[in-house]
């Protein structure tokens, strides 16, 4: 049961990592982004094309998927996201599930249809002993990676002046402009930084869930269903979904074979019958 649990945790690390972004922009913009994924993918394939074809290392490819995720994002957000902030949430999800449809065709075309080979640092492969379990190296450093990213979320959110900035924002973005803040400025850095944080997310999925063009049409109903079940424009509320849905998703899976990637959209609903906002309203930002 303790692996079962581990293994869960890890799991949902890896969904907070990638939705936790998605979960701001869509808080602070109102834009339903469903290619938020198709970010995650090309933070992946910068990573891989980083290790397999300019030598770089495991870390420095990790810093390489954040830049051109957030690369790509701010140029998407200069010409084409901005245009749309305030149409109808249709037109949004029609040019973000385009986009999934574009990215998936351009992969396919350069990378072709198969999952990217990764081979994980040496010190981040094989297994340790942790409090009586033998617990897989680099599950245990996506748990180390969540956590971090969570505290530095939150620090940057709380202690400075752009996360001051952010949820003056996010609580509304009239007073915002009144007194000053660039709102389009700040958009425009949230959207690149929550895209990034996918691309980084991307990449470190490599050594669990695999890299190929479906990628962002495969995983997007779980970077969803953290953000809905979390509370869109939260941190603490796709950090607690996340967990909930990493467990829920392994345990079912472990016990449960036949059933288990049905539990997932069962718990799905039950949350959100119980808390229709969110297990954490946007209040809690």
């Amino acid at each position: 049961m303790g692996i079962v649990i581990f293994d869960g945790i890890a799991y949902g690390m890896l969904l907070f990592l990638i939705a936790v972004g998605l979960s701001v922009t869509m808080g602070l913009m109102s834009f339903v982004n469903l290619a938020h994924g198709a970010f995650a993918m090309i933070g992946g394939y910068a990573a891989v094309t980083a290790m397999n074809q300019f030598g770089l290392g495991f870390f420095p490819a990790l810093v390489a998927s954040f830049v051109a995720a957030a690369l790509v994002g701010g140029v998407l957000e200069f010409t084409l996201y901005r245009r749309l902030y305030r149409a109808h949430p249709l037109d949004q999800v029609l040019l973000s599930i385009g986009l999934v449809f574009v990215s998936v065709a351009v992969f396919t075309y350069f990378f072709g249809p198969t999952i990217q080979a990764f081979s994980p640092p040496e010190s981040l492969t094989g297994s340790m002993s942790l409090m009586g379990l033998e617990v897989g190296r680099y599950r245990l450093f996506l748990i180390v990676c969540g956590f971090a990213i969570l505290a530095g979320l939150l620090l940057v959110l709380n202690r400075t002046r752009y996360g001051a900035m952010v949820r003056a924002a996010v609580d509304n973005q009239r007073v915002a402009r009144g007194t000053g803040i660039h709102v389009q400025r700040l958009f425009f850095l949230t959207f690149a930084f929550g895209c990034g944080l996918a691309g980084l997310g991307g990449a470190l999925s490599l050594g669990i869930l695999g890299l190929e063009p479906s990628f962002a049409l495969k995983y997007l109903i779980f970077f969803l269903i953290v953000v809905c079940v979390g509370g869109a424009g939260t941190i603490i509320g796709p950090f607690v979904a996340a967990l909930l849905v990493g467990i829920v998703d392994v345990a079912g899976k472990y016990y449960l074979p036949e059933l288990g990637a049905f539990l997932i959209y069962v718990f799905m609903v039950i949350t959100l019958l119980v808390r229709p906002n969110g297990l954490i309203p946007r209040k809690g930002l």
